[in-house]
């Protein structure tokens, strides 16, 4: 059996590499950019009240990216918002490898087009690093969700972890891998 590539890494070694080291000089193949990991994160601060919303978040969560997450825990209490320490506020998966370049291809070609009034991701999202974060409002763009089953829609914070030193080569990157910035 022939060994599996995912498209969006294949893309990355053929294209991207090649158009990175032009664009910023670089002498090795090893010093170009490229993703590290992919932290999907859902805060759910409504799991205060309902406990349910964890349960169903964790389900979802694991639909889209093929992995289980892992559930997220208050580190200190704050009585305004009813919350006690240790207690289950969200849940989060790091995505490497494999299941890593699938769920970024799934997300730049299926989910960031599906969402309403998508006019591109903000280019000014990233930290400095080269790290980038995107928020979604919805996690029901994401085709694994069946809409019919959902008790809540739930928001998401992507962020993307790349090896970039600054933040104008993690912007190559992910614009070589086809994220849709905006103009």
């Amino acid at each position: 059996m022939a060994e599996y590539t995912p498209r969006l890494k294949k893309k990355y070694q053929d294209q991207v590499v090649g158009l990175l080291m032009k664009e910023f000089q670089y002498g090795n193949p090893n010093q170009v950019p490229r993703l590290q990991k992919i932290v999907v994160n859902m805060g759910l601060g409504e799991a205060v009240q309902n406990g349910k919303i964890i349960e169903s978040a964790v389900a979802e969560l694991g639909a889209i990216t093929g992995q289980k997450p892992v559930v997220t825990r208050a580190k200190k209490a704050i009585a305004n918002f009813k919350l006690r320490e240790g207690l289950p506020i969200g849940c989060m998966v790091t995505l490497r490898s494999e299941r890593m370049w699938e769920f970024a291809d799934r997300l730049i070609s299926l989910a960031l087009p599906r969402e309403r009034d998508f006019k591109g991701v903000s280019p000014k999202a990233f930290d400095g690093r080269g790290n980038y974060t995107l928020g979604i409002r919805e996690h029901i763009v994401f085709p694994e969700i069946d809409y019919d089953k959902i008790d809540k829609i739930k928001g998401m914070n992507i962020t993307f972890v790349t090896t970039a030193g600054d933040d104008e080569q993690g912007r190559a990157l992910l614009r070589g891998l086809g994220m849709p910035f905006r103009r």
